[in-house]
């Protein structure tokens, strides 16, 4: 079965809609049905008891994949990545880091909301937000290239399935107004020659009509799925027209079919990377987010804000509690992911992207993952000294207000457990990421 039908397959488990790809498909998982329960048990409010796994994730080895090949591209430099030299590394740049702040206690940290900075400074806490498609291929790459990455690969599809494919194209190569517009259109003329099988008019789109050449004409996409519906190009009486007949629609099909394709298409999706980085105390400094991380540009944050610090000068005025809430909530909508930092007690981080709708049971699933034995029982803590609840685990980072950066410390449920700034609690693999300064 082809990548395109596959997809289609999965829309149809999904959404339950009708659509013949041949053979048996399955039951399908109606909308409305309620959710399994999570296998994960917790044991307490304040404790997350992850399942046990025998195994590395998949998320987990291909984030670590992607991240030793980014390493490998800078140049390479001798770095002792024993267990021992890290550990002894991170003692030091600890002891450092203490008496860099007794010395300096009135140092206030980096604002990430520093728009002035975004381009200039070139120190960035990671180089963007990193992206996968498994219906396409294994690779980790940007939004920007996945959606030229996309295109490619559903033009090379077209030929050989031309009706689904279209309807992809539709949904993933023009803008979601123009496409939505296309649709709407499509499905008014397929609807017409459902309902109205022997009326020829609506049979027949002439190629110069206004509708027709603003919503169809240059969308891509739009005419492959009407050569693929049955519709020909003819020309009658000097003027170009569609033409269409039942024997022209592609083999496997009927205008039902494509109809329901049509409308439950949509855009291929990206699963995020996290893009997993371990850390050395002193590189946890590093807090510039890099442009990918904002809904908008770095100059129309910087306008804004200008705008905003001239509105209340000019007041003159205390905030209120509602003032300072809506000028949060208009703080936090600037941004689209957030950069999670988790600390051990031995000094070392690790580094994910999640997005800023991803859960904080996302964060501790992350976290789990990364652990040389997955069954640990463990708590995260909020650098200020806020625990998280069982309640808490399933509400966003936008809720809890993790963005755009957020640091947690890592703790042992097991309070008997001595001296755990001596212990490992990563897998080798990933201590392979630590990179030099």
């Amino acid at each position: 079965m082809s990548k395109i039908k596959k997809y289609f397959l999965k829309k149809k488990q999904e959404a339950s809609f009708k659509l013949k790809l041949g053979g048996s498909m399955g039951q399908g998982h109606a909308l409305n049905a309620p959710k399994p329960e999570p296998s994960t048990s917790r044991q307490s409010r304040d404790t997350y008891v992850p399942p046990k796994r025998k195994e590395l994730s998949a998320e987990a080895r291909a984030a670590a994949a992607a991240a030793l090949a980014r390493v490998d591209k800078r140049d390479s430099k001798e770095f002792n990545t024993s267990l021992a030299a890290i550990k002894a590394q991170a003692k030091r740049e600890l002891e450092a880091e203490r008496k860099l702040r007794s010395a300096e206690s009135s140092q206030t940290d980096v604002a990430t909301t520093s728009t002035v900075s975004i381009r200039q400074n070139e120190n960035l806490a990671c180089q963007g937000v990193f992206f996968r498609c498994p219906l396409i291929s294994e690779e980790i790459l940007p939004k920007k290239d996945w959606k030229i990455k996309i295109k490619e690969f559903l033009y090379q599809q077209l030929e050989g399935e031309r009706a689904l494919t279209a309807c992809l194209i539709i949904h993933n190569c023009n803008t979601k107004e123009k496409a939505e517009d296309c649709i709407q259109t499509l499905t008014k003329y397929l609807e017409n020659i459902i309902n109205h099988p022997d009326d020829e008019k609506y049979c027949k789109i002439r190629m110069s009509n206004r509708i027709f050449s603003e919503k169809v004409r240059y969308v891509e996409g739009a005419l492959d799925f009407l050569l693929a519906a049955g519709f020909q190009e003819i020309e009658l009486d000097g003027e170009p027209f569609l033409l269409w007949s039942k024997e022209h629609t592609e083999t496997d099909f009927d205008l039902q079919t494509l109809l329901e394709a049509l409308r439950n298409a949509e855009p291929i999706p990206l699963e995020l990377d996290r893009n997993i980085k371990v850390l050395l105390p002193s590189q946890v400094r590093r807090v510039t987010l890099p442009d990918d991380f904002y809904r908008i540009s770095p100059e129309e944050i910087k306008r804004e804000q200008q705008l905003r610090s001239e509105a209340i000068e000019s007041a003159q005025v205390l905030k209120t509690k509602a003032m300072r809430e809506r000028e949060e909530q208009r703080n936090l909508r600037m941004y689209r992911y957030s950069l999670v930092r988790v600390k051990f007690p031995n000094g070392i981080y690790i580094q994910g992207t999640f997005n800023v709708y991803d859960r904080v049971s996302d964060i501790y699933e992350f976290v789990q993952s990364c652990l040389i034995d997955e069954a640990t029982e463990f708590n995260l803590v909020i650098s200020s000294g806020g625990k998280f609840t069982e309640a808490d685990l399933d509400k966003t980072l936008y809720d809890m207000r993790l963005i755009p950066n957020v640091s947690l410390l890592f703790t042992l449920t097991n309070e008997t457990v001595i001296n755990s700034a001596d212990v490992n609690f990563l897998k080798e693999e990933l201590l392979m990421l630590v990179q030099s300064i």
